[in-house]
Parts: C-alpha cells; structure tokens; sequence
C-alpha cells in the first residue's frame, strides 16, 4: 500500500473571513525561505521518527501522492517548491506515477511560474474560486475578483495542466438560489476535471461567525442551502461529472487519489504547520503556530503536540460513509472480527428509520437526505 504525503504551506495575501485553517499572512520572504527551510528539515527526520515510534519496524514509506496546502502554496517560488520536492523525493521512495497536487489562490500566479511548477512535476493544480460574484468575494474578504479565476484557469491550460479542480461554496450570507446556479454553470462551462462544492460552515473562531453573531451579516438559511445541493447534484451529474465523495466531483478517472486516502483510512505523513498524519495505527499532529513550529525545529525538537490510538472501527465508519459507494459490510466484517451490523445495531435501525441511512448489495452507505445530514450521522458512530 503506497501512502501520501501532505505538506501545509501557512501563508496567504489576506485571511479569509470564513477560514479556519492554521494561515498566516505573508510579511517577507525571509519568513517564507526560513519556513521552507524547516519544512525540509522536519521531512528529513521522518527515517529517525519512525525508528523511534514504530516499536514493529511497520512503515510505508513508498508514496504515490504528494499534496501542497494550505494557506497558499502558489506564493512559493519555483526554487523553494525544487527544495521541497527534492527533500521528499531524498526522504521517500516517490512513485513516478505519483499525482502532485498544488492548491492555487487566483491571482497568485504567472505563466512563467506555473510552467515551472509543472517542470518540476506538479500535475495536478486546486484552485479556490469559492465564486464567481465579485461582491461575494469583498464579503469572504478573498484576495482576488472572478476574473483572477477565469484569468488563473486559462493560464493553467497554457502551462500543460489536464487536471484541473475548483473549490465553490454554497449557501453563503445573501447568496441566492439563482446566484447558486450562475456560479454552478460558470464552473461547469469551463470544464474543471473536478470540482469539491462546499455547503459553507460556520466555525466559532473565525470573522464570519462574529460578523453572523453580531447580525452584521444573516445567519445561512439550510433550507435554502439544502435547496442549493439538490440542484447541485442535478446540474454536475447532467454536465458528466460523477460524485465519489459528498462535496467531491470529478471526470471518470480524476477524482483526488490524495484525499481519497484519508476516507479510506491509507497511511499519510504530514509536514509542516499543523499538519496531521496517519500510520496506519495512530494520528498525530504539529503544533498550528508557525513561528512555534520554526523556533522548534531549528532547536532540532519535534514539532509534534499530539498524538493517539484511533477507534478504528468508529474512525473506519465515519470515513467511509463519505464515500458514495460507502462501506462494504463483508470487508468492514473481516476486518475488524465482527459485523458493523452487529456492533451499531441500534444506531443503523435509528439512522435508517430516518432516512438518513441505507444497505444495498452489502454496502452501506448515506441517502442524498444523509450527506445533507452527514454531521448527525457521523455523530452517532463517534
């Protein structure tokens, strides 16, 4: 089994007002070469990491997906993505084939360093629209207008990328069911080979919660929102693309070999900021503070603040259930000694009674009233 490895790029122009990840804002370069710098020196740690936490010698360290995020990984240079790059590939026994993907912010980048990238084998370019409407971009507090987007795309095709995704969010403040469907049938018009369509959620930490909290903005309405998925299910499935994942869509053939590791419990080795990592057996995660995680491995410390056994069971379900073609019953049976039917009995009757859940051809997996719901079902299983 060939893991992934996730490398977390902290910086961005501006923090979005709905962004809850571990950013910082881009001050200097200095800054940025003296993160990559410790980047590179943590992956360079890993072959010691494993001799002295993995007690069965067990580690894959062959790997078939490399994922840049973030942040803005698109604010690196083309020297300091070589560096990376070149630090990973000394570290891990990286796939040929392997899909390397780059999350992109509009108006980020140029065709000179986009053909770069692409030099250096970047395949595989995500980039966050979140929407086409200029005056719900001032509203997130996004760094680029809707023809940065158009302007990123082209210039994406230029530099020889055939893999292309979009990030859209739905259900946003005074967002309209029509305002929904023009962003829809702008992305679906340009032919992304996948898109990842968000119904937006609300974390407490972030601007957009006080700005909700303190009636500056209007609190999302889900009827509307679920109004917005339907007909995002409609319009994606009539343009050919497949839903593989609730908020995922991709082309036969394109859906993200990374982040499909996550869903199917695969080893992940995370670099960086608060990156979070799977062995197979435990999770584990650096510390979110930047300037904390530099100060450390300059020390030559470990950047770790977490780690666990997982409830693999639980954590298999949970997981899975995001998956469209869900849970096979007869795989979950093998592996883990017993039935998921027997050990969640009540939750199954409970959830299924609901509409949430159903089993077919031994596999379990959510109704489209489930992924509306997915939350109150994951829940149950935790």
């Amino acid at each position: 089994m060939a893991a992934g490895v996730y490398l977390h790029i902290p910086f961005c122009k501006s923090r979005c007002s709905y962004c809850d990840f571990a950013t910082d804002v881009y001050r200097s370069s200095d800054a940025v070469e003296r993160y990559v710098a410790a980047l590179c020196k943590e992956i360079e740690t890993f072959p010691e990491q494993v001799i002295t936490t993995c007690d069965s010698g067990w580690v894959n360290v062959n790997i078939d997906t490399i994922y840049f995020g973030g942040g803005t990984p698109s604010l690196l240079d083309a020297a300091q993505v070589e560096a990376i790059l070149k630090t990973v590939r000394n570290t891990f026994a990286v796939d040929a084939s392997s899909e390397i993907t780059m999350e992109m912010n509009p108006a980020t980048v140029t065709p000179e360093t986009l053909e770069k990238y692409r030099k250096l084998g970047v395949n595989r370019a995500s980039f966050g629209v979140q929407t086409f409407d200029d005056t719900e971009l001032k509203r997130l507090a996004r760094g680029h207008n809707a023809q940065d987007a158009r302007d990123t795309f082209r210039m994406l095709r230029d530099a020889g990328f055939e893999n292309v995704g979009f990030d859209l969010i739905a259900g946003l403040p005074r967002q309209t069911l029509a305002d929904w469907e023009r962003n829809l049938d702008e992305a679906l018009t340009m032919q992304p080979e996948h898109l990842s369509l968000y119904l937006l959620e609300i974390h407490e930490s972030t601007p957009l919660a006080e700005q909700i909290k303190s009636e500056r903005q209007p609190l999302p309405d889900e009827e509307l929102a679920a109004e917005m998925y339907e007909l995002m299910l409609d319009k994606v499935a009539a343009a050919g693309y497949r839903q593989y994942e609730i908020s995922n869509f991709a082309r036969p053939g394109f859906e993200s070999r990374h982040n499909s590791k996550y869903w199917l419990l695969d080893p992940v080795y995370g670099f960086g900021v608060s990156a979070h990592s799977y062995n197979g057996v435990e999770r584990y995660a650096n510390d979110r503070d930047t300037n904390a995680y530099v100060a450390t491995i300059e020390s030559g410390a470990s950047p770790e603040v977490m780690r666990e056994e997982i409830d693999t069971p639980s954590e298999y379900i949970f997981l899975g259930l995001r998956l469209n073609r869900g849970i096979d019953l007869d795989a979950f049976r093998a592996r883990f000694g017993s039935g998921l039917e027997t050990r969640f009995a009540a939750e199954l009757d409970d959830l299924s009674d609901k509409g949430l859940l159903s089993i077919d051809g031994g596999r379990l997996f959510l109704t489209e009233k489930g992924m509306l719901f997915s939350n109150e079902v994951f829940a149950a299983f935790v």
